[in-house]
């Protein structure tokens, strides 16, 4: 067993590549959002309060003068819904932790952190320390990147201008493949990527979020059991 300390090191470093890599994200929000007429407090602020960059690029996107607080807060509600569903995944996994330490949890929940934990879940039991070095991690290389992003934002092009905007994506579904045991995750993932395709083109918003983990819920809901848990349970 990992002291604390040691726990916490591992976490922070198993989520440091990814965190470096979401700097020049988090300095694009910062200038995005001086371009749209928040001040560097404000967007820090938010990003301090929210931490979640999907969220803060489309309540960006939409900010003006004055600001459509209901358009936003339902914006933001529904890209986030997501964290419902990651939120279910680890509960089972993070039960023993303290209440303060599972309000943490939750706010330093992240599509990285969420896959991290559930990695690290499948070798062994979650600890606060590992999961608060993760999160931690992302969230302090996240604030100071948006920070970093107010004062230098003129000098920053966008991220898809060098096609950086596809290093999130490739990450997480390197991280989302590493929880592929045997065949059975094979349908999962498929019709998973089949339903949010389909919603992203025929319904659009946020809707494949939603609709792409729920088909993928449904349908390991419906495989037969592997034959490893088959062999435990006996």
């Amino acid at each position: 067993m990992l002291s604390p300390a040691q726990s916490l090191k591992a976490g922070v470093l198993a989520m440091l590549p990814i965190a470096l890599a979401a700097v020049p994200f988090s300095m694009v929000l910062g200038a995005e959002a001086v371009r749209h007429g928040l001040t560097p407090a404000e967007i820090v602020f938010m990003s301090a309060t929210v931490f979640a960059g999907s969220a803060q690029f489309m309540a960006v996107g939409l900010w003006e003068h004055p600001a459509p607080w209901a358009g936003l807060a339902f914006a933001v509600l529904l890209i986030n819904l997501r964290h419902v569903l990651m939120a279910a995944s680890l509960s089972s996994k993070i039960k023993h932790f303290k209440p303060w330490q599972r309000y943490l949890a939750a706010f330093l929940m992240a599509d990285e952190t969420w896959a991290l934990n559930e990695r690290r879940a499948q070798s062994q039991p979650l600890t606060p320390p590992y999961y608060f070095g993760v999160g931690l991690c992302l969230y302090v290389l996240w604030l100071l990147g948006t920070a970093l992003g107010t004062v230098v934002g003129g000098y920053i092009p966008r991220p898809e201008v060098f096609g950086l905007d596809f290093i999130f994506p490739t990450i997480f579904i390197g991280l989302v493949m590493g929880f592929a045991k045997n065949w059975l995750a094979a349908p999962v993932i498929i019709g998973s990527a089949i339903a949010a395709l389909l919603a992203h083109h025929y319904i659009g918003g946020t809707s494949f979020v939603i609709l792409g983990g729920m088909a993928g819920m449904v349908i390991a809901a419906l495989l037969p059991p592997s034959t490893k848990g088959r062999q435990n349970a006996a």
